[in-house]
Formats: C-alpha cells, sequence, structure tokens
C-alpha cells in the first residue's frame, strides 16, 4: 500500500499537478495539507473521476486538510472533537481546519497541518504548542490496543539538526526550537517513529524550500513533512521516499510529496485469522 502526505498550498491553483501526478504514481491514499477551500466548493470529481473516495475538512483561505483513498473511508473524525462547550480550549484548536482522521482497511490514518507558529516570542507560536499538546492528548484518546496508526502531514518541524541545511543559522528559531521539538516528541512519545530515518541517517533530504531567496535553485531546504508509524506498523514498512521532483513544477507547492510503502498482507491475514478465533467452539 502507498500512502503519500502532500502540502499542496492551494488545492485549486495545483489541481492538475497533483491529478498528473497521482496517475503516474497511483498511490492508494493521498493526505493533503493546506488546501485552502471550503468544503463545498472542494474540487471532488476530478479524484473521483480517477477511482478515489475524498474526505475534507477545510476552509476559505487558509489551512485545510483532506484524505483520498482508492478504499472505503470509514470512522471519519474531523478536528479534535465535534463536541466541545463555547469558550474552551477545545473551541478555540478547532477553529482551524488542521486535523482530519479515518479508519482505511483497518489502518487508522491522521493527517495533520501543524500551526507554523510565525516567530518564538509571537501569539502564534503558543498556539502551536498548545496545539500539538491537544495533538498528544488526541492521540491517546484515540489510540486502541493493537491499532496499525500512521500519523502524516506538514508538523513545520525540523526533529533534528539534520533536518535543516544550515542548522547553526536557524538554532533555536522556528521550527527549530526546543519547546517545539519536546512538544513533538510528547505527540510520539516514543511509540512512534518516523518512517523517514528507518531507512536514512544522512542529512540533505528536504522536503520544504522557501519560495524567496532561490531556496530550491541553492537547495536550502528542510525536512518539515512527516509519515509517522506505530510499532505494530513498523514491522511493516517497505520504504519511505520525498519526491522532489514535484517542487519543480511551473507554480509549484514549496512542499514536496512524502511517500511510505507498506506490506499490510499480513496484517489481513492476522486479522482474519483473529475472526475465525472468535467463532471456535
Amino acid at each position: 500500500m502507498l500512502i503519500a502526505t502532500w502540502n499542496v498550498n492551494s488545492i485549486r491553483t495545483r489541481l492538475n499537478q497533483i491529478i498528473k501526478w497521482m496517475e503516474i504514481k497511483n498511490p492508494d491514499i493521498l493526505c493533503l495539507q493546506e488546501t485552502k477551500v471550503v468544503d463545498d466548493n472542494f474540487p471532488l470529481e476530478p479524484f473521483q473521476e480517477l477511482g478515489y473516495e475524498v474526505e475534507v475538512y477545510g476552509q476559505k483561505s487558509y489551512n485545510g486538510v483532506a484524505i483520498i483513498s482508492k478504499f472505503k473511508i470509514e470512522n471519519v473524525v474531523k478536528g479534535f472533537t465535534s463536541k466541545y462547550e463555547k469558550g474552551t480550549p477545545d473551541q478555540e484548536l478547532n477553529e482551524q481546519k488542521r486535523l482530519i482522521s479515518a479508519v482505511i482497511n483497518g489502518l487508522k490514518i491522521i493527517n495533520v497541518y501543524v500551526p507554523n507558529g510565525s516567530s518564538i516570542d509571537s501569539v502564534k507560536y503558543k498556539y502551536k504548542i498548545n496545539w500539538l499538546n491537544r495533538l498528544s492528548t488526541f492521540l491517546c484518546e484515540q489510540e486502541k490496543e493493537g491499532e496499525l496508526i500512521c500519523l502524516c502531514g506538514d508538523f513545520n518541524i525540523a526533529p533534528l539538526e539534520i533536518d535543516i541545511h544550515d542548522p547553526n543559522r536557524y538554532e533555536g528559531g522556528i521550527m527549530a526550537s526546543k519547546i517545539e521539538r519536546d512538544a513533538l516528541n510528547n505527540v510520539l512519545k516514543g511509540r512512534f517513529f518516523d518512517s523517514f530515518r528507518i531507512f536514512e541517517q544522512n542529512t540533505g533530504h528536504w522536503s520544504w524550500w522557501d519560495y524567496r531567496n532561490n531556496a530550491y535553485e541553492l537547495n536550502k531546504g528542510w525536512r518539515i513533512d512527516h509519515i509517522y508509524i506505530n510499532n505494530k506498523l513498523s514491522s511493516k514498512l517497505k520504504s519511505c521516499v520525498i519526491d522532489r521532483s514535484q517542487r519543480e513544477n511551473i507554480q509549484p507547492s514549496d512542499h514536496a510529496p512524502v511517500m511510505i510503502n507498506l506490506n499490510l498482507e499480513d496484517s489481513y491475514e492476522d486479522y482474519f485469522e483473529e475472526e475465525e478465533d472468535l467463532f471456535e467452539i
């Protein structure tokens, strides 16, 4: 199963690029971030014509996430919770459309667009940390024993110094601060693994290049788009790659797709064996 995550920086601006890429790569599941469109205006038809189901959670001009799947999308959750009291932290954190999750073929997909944070001394930075802390709680609420979970998206955090082209220059700054990294580690709690780092331990691999200052041409990038898998899923992982070629498009997103390939055949066999056991006398 091929699963991809991609911050497309406007679904309508990048639609033709996305469709062309999907026709070539043929992903089973594609998680999008920064779709920047309300649900009613999301362009469903081009994906449906390719044989995909679509679930969206968006807002006008900002944020927005979507799950696109060849398989049936079930148990969809939009935001941290649909039940909250006005004036509570959950109301504020849910106002921005940044999280959608679902179950697909027994695999729980959690697609996130973590706030950027703007700058260390800003209100947006505090919001980012609060959002990450709520994500940690959300995962604890959602997680069930033995479940296969894939947590993916644009995290707006470089976990390690090797994930930045010039770590000394950006040390302690936005997307590289200790507080952000600690908050991300609190989300993962040692039970989720960075798919990319299972295969690649060296620096020089980026998923985002700023539009400014010829960052892509000079290869001055960051690795801030991640696919995390829980321990039960890690044995199914076959590969993880960043498709940087999409950053070379005309008017591209500033992010590149990240993809993992999973072998879930054993998981299905285990599932059916467990079902058979339930009916044994």
